[in-house]
């Protein structure tokens, strides 16, 4: 048994999707993060909630209401619309607000957790060299905190792969369009297409354990140069 011409649409779309959620996160993440790290302001509690609501909420839930916000009757769709664009539901431009919006919690908390290691002696230092804050960023603190970087890219990238209720809820399953690995084992499954569910599964399980081992090796490299 191998994988149908549909599978592999599925994977390249997977992959498609993953790839620029993780790099759009990497962008939009990094400084709520470095905000998130260093400020004293009463909003660091509530927007460090909202950040990882995703965490605790199902799925379906969030999926849900971007459905409704990027639908025609939403204010997000009716400003799209408005635009001249449509709207983003099932289409993969709405798969990819989903994704972003599922995942942030877990590019942004990494990237939060090694700049709050980085600590406050660097910076100083850097500010006595008279560095401004472009330089103190990606000479100080970015070198500094590639850890962090590297954890949450990897982890941003493997759970959009796993996503499942948010992108079915936006985008529903249209070949080549917005039907992802997570929808095709699905479709499988209710199909009783099992040979073909077996082969998407376990390669999606061979994709996990190889994405934590690569991860936590990473982990233990740090810790024996530390």
């Amino acid at each position: 048994m191998t994988l149908s011409s549909a599978d592999y649409s599925a994977i390249w779309l997977t992959l498609k999707l993953a790839s620029l959620t993780t790099v759009i996160l990497l962008v939009i993440g990094t400084p709520i993060a470095l905000w998130l790290s260093r400020t004293q302001s009463w909003l660091r509690g509530p927007i460090g909630a909202i950040v990882a609501l995703p965490l605790v909420l199902p799925p379906t839930v969030i999926g849900f209401y971007l459905l409704l916000a990027l639908g025609p009757n939403g204010w997000i769709g009716q400003l799209t619309q408005s635009l001249g664009l449509g709207t983003l539901t099932f289409s993969f431009a709405g798969l990819v607000i989903g994704s972003v919006l599922y995942s942030m919690p877990f590019v942004v908390q990494p990237l939060q957790n090694a700049f709050s290691a980085i600590g406050t002696r660097p910076l100083e230092v850097a500010a006595t060299l008279r560095a401004n804050p472009w330089d103190t960023f990606f000479s100080v603190i970015v070198p500094l905190a590639r850890p962090g970087f590297i954890t949450a890219a990897i982890l941003g990238f493997a759970h959009t792969v796993g996503e499942f209720g948010v992108v079915l809820m936006i985008g529903g399953n249209i070949p080549d369009k917005t039907r992802v690995v997570s929808v095709q084992i699905y479709d499988h499954v209710e199909a009783m297409e099992y040979a073909q569910a077996h082969w998407l599964a376990g390669a999606m399980l061979v994709f996990s354990f190889v994405v934590l081992l690569a991860l936590y090796s990473s982990r233990k490299t740090k810790a024996v140069w530390s």
